[in-house]
């Protein structure tokens, strides 16, 4: 019986602790760089070109940003890729029939508080880049793109799930 205990007890202290230590990845780190594309309107026509343009955006950053591991090399390649960013959201816009306008932003711009996956993230300005078409009045996609968080989503998306062994026997048992 006491055996049984001290497992038990062991078993929740791990999950615990291990729980603690994932949800402290969630948040934003103070030093990252930020990406919100923001579309005209929440019609779905809006919404459309909304991912159609974040697909876009996301694989240059994501081959101009491969590899990147000191902020300051990122902020300098985020810098040299906006014209790169820039023509192809124009690009993609012109073959849509897209005529509403469009707007490439990179710098300090303003995030409103997002509240995702339980984590609340406050509003703010924050080093960001920002694509808005037309009025920027829809619900818009934000992710992280450095350290590369929404990236590594991205490329993680085509891979298995993964869960915790520790999570699947106290679900099981409790």
């Amino acid at each position: 019986m006491k055996k049984t205990i001290i497992i038990l007890l062991s078993i929740f202290i791990t999950y615990y602790f291990l729980g603690k230590i994932i949800e402290e990845e969630k948040f934003i780190p103070n030093e990252s760089i930020r990406m919100r594309i923001v579309p005209n309107s929440n019609s779905s026509y809006d919404q459309n070109i909304k991912k159609k343009v974040k697909n876009e955006v996301e694989s240059v950053i994501f081959d101009n940003l491969k590899g990147t591991t000191d902020l300051d090399v990122a902020r300098t390649k985020m810098k040299e890729t906006v014209p790169i960013i820039d023509k192809k959201v124009n690009n993609l816009l012109k073959k849509e029939n897209y005529n509403l306008g469009y707007k490439v932003n990179y710098g300090m711009n303003y995030f409103p508080e997002k509240e995702f996956n339980g984590n609340t993230y406050k509003a703010g300005e924050y080093e960001s880049l920002v694509v808005t078409l037309g009025k920027g009045e829809g619900d818009n996609f934000w992710c992280v793109l450095f350290p590369p968080l929404c990236l590594m989503e991205a490329e993680e998306s085509e891979k298995a799930e993964y869960s915790l062994w520790i999570e699947e026997v106290i679900d099981k048992y409790f």
